[in-house]
């Protein structure tokens, strides 16, 4: 049986066979990580790396930009599938998607920002990388009215909002699309038991509960909850 100790020795063993990123990513990754910009795990990122080789998506959703760090990735890793491969990722805060722009253009790809701010119409989405800002549910709806289908999802953002995240993205999937979700372990939080989380964290706890208890069950996924990062659930629909 493998105890913490040991778990995190595992970790540590795997981390060292790591490929490093490429300068601008490594650069990246320091920058956020000195200004508490929360972004995808290393470990994590090497397995999206992976799996998104093995999947080979043209067009992918992705909820929650941040300084767009885990866009580069994605980015880095399909540019050479297909050559109208697209990204769109949304963002809330209209100062992270400015920074995210900075950054995915300082690594040479073509992006753009839609500020959305209520308006329910979205221009062509003609970038490689296009940063849609509003709130995450209500741009999934205007996608939805926009009929647009996605091959890979990856969300990553607030957690409590995932069932919500989860029916907007099922509706923009189609048999064989891959749902990514991060960091659904919330630093350990959510292996706990209801009443031993600190109470300002149990409305998060809760609803994580819930929806993992929906992905591995509903018809409509076939799901696989990783010790990953911080944990990750691979949903593949059916």
């Amino acid at each position: 049986m493998v105890n913490g100790m040991e778990f995190e020795r595992i970790k540590d063993f795997i981390d060292s066979y790591g490929r490093d990123e490429n300068q601008y990513l490594t650069e990246l990754r320091t920058s956020a990580e000195k200004g508490g910009v929360p972004i995808i795990r290393r470990d994590a990122e090497r397995f999206l790396r992976v799996l998104l080789e093995m999947v080979k998506p043209v067009k992918i959703l992705e909820i929650g930009t941040a300084v767009g760090y885990s866009a580069l990735v994605m980015a880095d890793t399909i540019r050479e599938i297909d050559e109208n491969w697209r990204i769109d990722t949304c963002e809330i805060d209209m100062d992270s998607a400015k920074k995210a722009e900075n950054n995915i253009k300082g690594r040479g790809y073509k992006s753009g920002i839609y500020n959305l701010d209520g308006d329910s119409t979205v221009p062509g989405l003609d970038n490689s990388i296009n940063i849609l800002v509003a709130d995450a549910v209500f741009t999934l709806d205007v996608l939805i009215n926009k009929q647009c289908k996605y091959d890979f999802i990856f969300i990553d953002a607030a957690k409590a909002q995932y069932m919500k995240y989860l029916s907007g993205a099922l509706r923009m999937s189609h048999p064989g699309t891959v749902i990514v979700t991060d960091n659904i372990f919330e630093d350990g939080k959510v292996l706990e038991s209801h009443f031993l989380v600190v109470k300002r964290d149990r409305t998060i706890h809760d609803r994580m509960r819930e929806y993992l208890e929906y992905i591995a069950h509903t018809d409509e996924l076939d799901t696989s909850l990783l010790p990953v990062g911080d944990g990750m659930a691979v949903s593949i629909c059916r």
